[in-house]
């Protein structure tokens, strides 16, 4: 796997090079045909492998990126759930806390306040 990875014309080694294209870019808006033509496949092709090698279609990959940055972002206490689901891409703080929920099970302030409380009870 390391090797397909390593090789520059593997379909695994393709595939990388859109996840790091959404990595790095995954406050903007994500086109899968431009990923597709990124990684030199069709856009079904695109779909199947990327689903493959991640589990996730390109834009659940791109979402769960997103919750994740921001999930760390609250709770460092770097803004509210608002400025931070702007800030990691999304456009409707409805939408970011519905999302947040479904990948979390809380939404974002009962989340971070769980985890706060954790982290406390663990420290003592």
């Amino acid at each position: 796997m390391l090797r397909d990875i390593a090789a520059p014309d593997t379909a695994l080694s393709r595939i990388a090079v859109a996840i790091n294209w959404i990595r790095n870019n995954f406050t903007e808006q994500v086109r899968v045909e431009a990923l597709a033509e990124m990684a030199a496949f069709s856009v079904s092709a695109f779909h199947r492998h990327f689903k493959a090698v991640t589990a996730l279609s390109p834009l659940q990959y791109q979402k769960r990126l997103r919750l994740l940055h921001a999930r760390a972002q609250l709770i460092a206490g770097q803004g509210s759930a608002t400025s931070i689901a702007f800030s990691v891409g999304y456009e409707s703080p409805n939408q970011f806390s519905r999302e947040y929920s479904r990948l979390f099970g809380l939404p974002p302030s009962r989340d971070v306040a769980q985890a706060l409380r954790y982290a406390s009870n663990s420290q003592a």
